[in-house]
């Protein structure tokens, strides 16, 4: 029998314990292949896919961080592997291969893996990646969707970086073999566990990290980011480790005591296994949770962003078509009627339509009283080149618009003006004084304070800041303005309008340039290029994310083979004396559902605290969408363990049998 027959004969003997690894890697090499054959394809090397800029620097970030977390993932999985064949590599010594020979065995056995995994991946790369062209293609916006090539520097860069990066890890690793003797590597599957100990000092510092982490976490907002986002990080990370080391003894222990729990049918069994299960795995349980924490903040950042972004374009501009006239019945801009017959021909709707008459502060400053820093507007600033108006309108129109929105209505203070100005911290300001021209004239009116919210559109020179006057004041202030000189805010809200930056684009055509600072059509064009950016970087972050899940959840399938010859002799000894394969199985599906699902439960716990400091920072309540992306993930992680449980619990039970 030569090495290579011999090297193919304990990789199919040993392929229950491999396949999680084997897909695993497969999985990295198909991803890595994509995004290779994406930055290597001809139209984007050529220019000919306009597009291609906005995910191309991405996608090479990715490849980075895929081929680095593969070196990673590799390197503790020969570990593992290692690891399990103490026992085997002692026998084999001990009928005279020699530790050269053993070495060179290693090395065959992971080029066989290394290169099955390649072609595979390469393979199912191939085949995958018009679909992901195509889905690419959509979310670009492109008419023509990439056409379908295999580059060969793609698939030459794949599989010349992978074998490299097999090769490497897989001398690496066998260097370390053979430090041992004989009788130690025999020996390695039957030394003594010990006693399960813990450091009280290092329970209550576990307890204090994690404590103090989440506390900071729970009240971080913009401002203390800088200062809180390293201790945060440091306590999270160094309570965690504690957690699986320290504190889940503690817990074991208490458990323990609790005498109805304990001893209730085969519960002994499981908790007295779980804790030498938990501290053998302490380490890689407390690699898996972080993790998951950071695939779910990641993730969820980004979907809480797309949430709160729409939010904020509703905020800034209540009406996605909006615009100001100057002049009473004045329809320089755009006749109301034409632009109704434009949206009814493009198959929208009105859902409602405003319109109000105000007075225009042009040259406006709004200066607040004792904050010398806080000042709204720029006067006459010769500096200041782009000069916008502000609008002032009756309360009664605001509180219509208010009780449309949902909001309180407003007590506007007898002459005096009530600012509102929308801003992400929900910061207001008091008293002040604003100062502008009404039909030429220079004013000073007084103002009693602001409120954080928007009625009307402000992406308007003619109503940059909207300004809110009690019903007689305004009165009295608009008699003294021509009609001519007053101005009139038209406000429509479309339905569906996420779909409407088509007629947008028509509505723009029929307005002259020099009147395009006193329309506001752009809410739908903003909103399609927010969801363009965050659906591509959802699009490239969910392989970079299902990547790190499937190695996370691999990572545990691992240790669980680690130690299935010693669970298939304990069960062999149990079934001696009386133990269903029912009893085994709920034995063994219950350690495992555990040590699967606490590293999920702990990075479930970090992702919520990460979202609500995201929520603060934002100035948002999108912490309950968070669940979602939650949600999502427990279901993947569900599925994973259905599937490695039963091919676990097939293996040991077939052992066990024996």
């Amino acid at each position: 029998m030569t090495f290579r027959s011999l090297a193919l004969s304990n990789v199919r003997g040993n392929w229950r314990s491999y396949s999680a690894f084997f897909l695993s890697s497969v999985f990295s090499v198909l991803i890595f292949y994509i995004y290779a054959a994406f930055l290597n394809h001809p139209d984007v090397l050529s220019g000919q896919i306009i597009g291609a800029s906005k995910v191309k620097i991405g996608m090479q970030y990715c490849l980075y961080i895929i081929m680095i977390f593969s070196f990673l993932f590799i390197l503790y999985s020969n570990s593992a592997f290692l690891k399990t064949r103490k026992q085997e590599f002692g026998l084999f010594s001990l009928f005279g291969m020699t530790r050269s020979q053993l070495r060179k065995l290693v090395i065959y056995e992971n080029m066989v893996i290394a290169v099955l995994a390649i072609a595979a991946g390469i393979g199912l790369g191939i085949l995958f990646s018009k679909l992901f062209f195509m889905a690419l293609a959509a979310l670009l916006g492109m008419d023509e969707t990439i056409s379908f090539a295999v580059p060969m520097d793609a698939v030459w860069l794949t599989a010349g970086g992978f074998f490299a990066l097999f090769l490497i890890i897989s001398i690496w690793s066998v260097l370390r073999i053979g430090k041992q003797q004989i009788i130690e590597l025999l020996k390695a599957a039957r030394q003594p566990k010990g006693k399960l100990t813990y450091k009280k000092w290092q329970v209550v510092l576990g307890a204090l990290c994690l404590v103090s982490g989440y506390g900071m976490a729970f009240v971080m907002n913009s401002y203390t980011f800088i200062i809180l986002s390293l201790p945060i990080l440091v306590t999270v990370v160094a309570g965690t480790y504690f957690l699986f080391t320290q504190l889940s003894i503690v817990f074991l222990r208490f458990v323990q005591k609790r005498h109805g729990v304990y001893y209730n049918r085969t519960n002994m069994l499981i908790v007295a296994q779980l804790g030498y299960k938990i501290r053998d795995n302490a380490r890689i349980l407390f690699v898996v949770s972080i993790l998951s924490a950071v695939i779910m903040t990641a993730l969820g950042t980004v979907y809480l962003m797309q949430i709160q972004g729409k939010q904020d374009m509703l905020e800034t501009s209540p009406f996605s078509i909006a615009y100001v006239e100057r002049g009473l019945h004045a329809h320089e801009v755009i006749d109301p009627d034409q632009l109704k017959r434009t949206i009814a021909e493009d198959g929208f709707t009105v859902a409602r339509e405003s319109k109000i008459v105000g007075v225009g502060l042009d040259q406006y400053v709004i200066e607040f009283t004792g904050d010398d820093s806080s000042r709204l507007g720029w006067g006459d600033d010769p500096d200041y080149r782009y000069t916008s108006d502000a609008m002032i309108i009756s309360v009664t129109d605001y509180n219509k618009l208010a009780g449309e929105a949902g909001r309180e209505p407003l007590v506007a203070e007898s002459g005096k003006l009530t600012v509102l100005y929308s801003s992400f911290d929900d910061s207001t300001f008091g008293s002040g004084t604003a100062k502008g021209r009404i039909n030429g004239e220079p004013v000073e009116l007084p103002v009693s304070g602001s409120i954080n919210v928007s009625m009307l559109n402000n992406w308007l020179d003619s109503n940059a800041i909207t300004l809110v006057m009690d019903d007689l004041g305004f009165v009295n202030l608009l008699a003294s303005v021509p009609e001519e000189q007053q101005r009139v805010f038209y406000g429509y809200e479309l339905n569906n309008w996420e779909e409407s930056a088509g007629l947008v684009k028509k509505l723009d055509g029929m307005i002259s340039e020099e009147r395009g600072g006193d329309k506001d059509f752009g809410r739908a064009e903003r909103f399609a290029r927010m969801k363009e950016t965050i659906s591509l970087t959802l699009f490239i972050g969910m392989f970079i994310s299902l990547l790190f899940f499937i190695a996370a959840g691999s990572m545990i399938y691992f240790k669980l083979f680690t130690e299935i010859q010693e669970d298939q002799a304990q069960f062999r000894g149990l079934s001696r004396i009386g133990m269903t394969r029912k009893e085994i199985r709920r034995v063994v599906v219950s350690q495992i559902a555990i040590v699967f699902f606490i590293p999920c439960v702990v990075g479930i716990s970090h992702a919520l605290f990460a979202m609500r400091s995201l929520d603060n920072m934002m100035n948002t309540s999108n912490w309950i969408y968070s669940f979602v992306v939650i949600g999502i993930y427990i279901v993947m992680q569900t599925l994973y363990f259905l599937l490695a449980s039963n091919s676990y619990m097939k293996s040991m039970l077939r052992g066990s049998a024996a």
